[in-house]
């Protein structure tokens, strides 16, 4: 959720700035705006709406700035116009700020500010921040920061520049994450990595209540308390390549081809067939830890819960221990009882998910062991679980997640393993299994070549309104998943459900013109599908049935029918979800919708 860049050094800052917020397109956004150090003052521009119309106010103006902050709002407090749009400035346009997160007590702060003569012009609670960061200034601009976050409640990342100060950037985060990009001659501030790649590959990732001061050849870090740190310079071994749309039309097409590589990435050096177990290091448990554990709590939100679901088959199924699912937003507002043997693990792709993250410290401050599943290396998660697991799946940048889901349950097959043979599991059984998460990625590269079948199947419902989706056991996660991502990118109401539920309550929406999808794979619970199939069948509705490779009778009971291939029961989601992938892509397509950048929508939600 928004985006945050900011340049100092010797190149012209205007190109560096736009080019790095295009690179933050993907994080949802509804305004834009720039501010540069230009001839001993700050001036500014903004706009609602995409990047594009910033460009606009900006073409033809010469500016020879080495120094300038730039953002992508993402609206929370006033709506998404000219005014609201960042930077916001100061009463004498002094000092200009940027900033992502939330101020929880602007209101009081707006009103003793206005009691003090302050103007404020806006709806946002971040222009309270400058006008706080102004009464504290007094030709420090860092401690001008510093003093104004110690009244400040919620979170943010921010970035602020002065005329006064030229040259300096001052950075700082609590609950939204900020980068420093360290270069020759030159440093960058971004809320994520993609936005300096292209300039630099050494990175600091800011930890909670750090700030930094920025120049063009230095930069120090310290805490609101005073407290200098010493930068830990990380090599970010992602690629520019790998956030480049490499010929697809849009990036979530992209990442949907990606899985066969993702899910290899996922388990590669992780396989031991000759003890039929993984190995996961980065859990930092020891065998007999892992053999203590008696439960399991996994916390997440919107498509990283929908893993969860499925790992929770998963583990109860192979490891025999009892497995609770936790919406994140939910988990940190209860009293969960956690004792010496629950183990929790939290996922997300970005690492820096704000409820996961309060969840995670919510777990902590009652004496829990978290791990981490989380694709960004650096990421909040990552840093203050006790361990955890990448799952490698490299920069996503559709919102819609696609190959991170995947991937997170990959991570999740390949704990069950190594929980399993802890317990029950012989090295044969372990083995097999093993072999059958090798399988994954061909068997997903097979699916990925009948794409243009599927694309026709979206033709033929593309003008629908509301879908169904049904499965069940393990499959039904994968419902709900597909169900979402529909809806993310298409805007058709969708909606998941176990299918023994559909006479429950949805049966009632059945008609000709309710598209209903239906997971019927031939496992156990296969005829018990088929009787929902005729169920939908009896009041007109039409089904798209994902099926197994030699399933000749479905054919005959359904109006469309997906084949993918077998596996192993616990494995069929990471088949399964694929189709359902491709169907809410092509959909959306035909619809014209934004796929990347679906409406209202986040990459990474780092506010509550």
């Amino acid at each position: 959720m928004c985006g945050i860049v900011g340049y100092v050094g010797e190149k012209q800052a205007l190109p560096i700035l736009i080019e790095g917020l295009k690179r933050l397109e993907y994080r949802g956004y509804d305004s834009a705006g720039i501010v540069l150090f230009e001839k001993g003052a700050l001036t500014a521009e903004k706009a609602a709406g995409k990047i594009n119309h910033l460009e606009e106010l900006l073409r033809g103006k010469k500016y020879n700035s080495t120094q300038g902050i730039a953002h992508t709002r993402w609206a929370t407090h006033g709506e998404p116009t000219d005014l609201n749009a960042h930077p916001h400035f100061d009463c004498k346009n002094n000092i200009a700020l940027v900033h992502n997160g939330i101020i929880e007590n602007y209101r009081s702060l707006k009103a003793l500010l206005e009691r003090q003569g302050h103007r404020i012009l806006t709806d946002t609670d971040t222009e309270i921040l400058v006008h706080l960061i102004e009464q504290y200034y007094e030709g420090d601009l860092t401690e001008a920061v510093r003093s104004a976050l110690t009244q400040v409640e919620g979170t943010y990342g921010i970035a602020v520049i002065s005329a006064g100060e030229p040259g300096k950037i001052v950075a700082a985060r609590q609950g939204s994450p900020l980068v420093l990009g360290n270069g020759d001659g030159e440093n960058f501030i971004a809320s994520d990595v993609s936005a300096i790649l292209s300039h630099t590959k050494r990175a600091v990732y800011l930890n909670e209540g750090e700030i930094v001061t920025v120049t063009a050849d230095k930069f120090v870090i310290t805490t609101i308390d005073k407290v200098h740190r010493a930068p830990k310079v990380e090599e970010i071994d992602w690629t520019l390549e790998m956030i480049e749309k490499g010929g697809f039309d849009h990036f979530m097409l992209k990442e949907i081809h990606e899985q066969p590589s993702t899910l290899r990435n996922a388990i590669r050096g992780r396989l031991n067939f000759d003890e039929g177990i993984t190995r996961l290091n980065g859990l930092n448990l020891q065998y007999d830890q892992l053999r203590r554990i008696d439960r399991i709590i996994i916390t997440a939100c919107g498509t990283s819960y929908h893993s969860a679901l499925i790992g929770e088959y998963m583990i109860e199924e192979i490891a025999k221990i009892p497995v609770e699912v936790e919406y994140a937003s939910e988990f940190r507002y209860r009293s969960p009882i956690i004792n010496d043997g629950t183990l929790l693990f939290v996922i997300s792709q970005s690492g820096e998910t704000a409820d996961t993250l309060a969840a995670l410290r919510e777990a902590k401050k009652k004496g829990a062991t978290v791990l981490g599943i989380c694709n960004v290396v650096g990421s909040s998660i990552a840093r203050e679980t006790d361990g955890g697991v990448y799952i490698h799946a490299g920069p996503e940048i559709g919102v819609a997640s696609t190959k991170a889901f995947t991937s997170q349950v990959m991570v999740l097959a390949l704990i069950t393993n190594l929980l399993g043979r802890m317990r029950n599991l012989s090295v044969q059984q372990g083995h097999e299994m093993l072999e059958a998460i090798q399988r994954i990625p061909d068997q997903v590269e097979q699916i990925l070549k009948i794409e243009d079948q599927i694309k026709e199947i979206a033709r033929a419902y593309y003008r629908s309104n509301n879908f169904l989706y049904l499965g069940r056991g393990i499959n039904f996660p994968a419902a709900l998943e597909g169900a979402l991502k529909l809806k993310e990118i298409s805007y058709i109401h969708a909606e998941g459900y176990p299918a023994a539920e559909m006479k429950h309550g949805p049966i009632a929406l059945i008609d000709e013109n309710m598209p209903v999808v239906v997971i019927a794979l031939k496992d156990s619970v296969h005829d018990k599908v088929m009787s929902n199939i005729a169920e939908v069948k009896a009041r007109n509705g039409n089904i798209i049935a994902i099926a197994n490779e030699g399933d000749t009778e479905i054919a005959d009971r359904v109006n469309h029918v997906i084949y993918i291939p077998r596996t192993r029961t616990i494995l069929t989601p990471l088949l399964s979800i694929i189709p359902l992938q491709l169907l809410a892509y092509h959909v959306a397509v035909l619809r014209g919708c934004h796929i990347d950048q679906p409406r209202n929508l986040a990459k990474s939600v780092t506010v509550e």
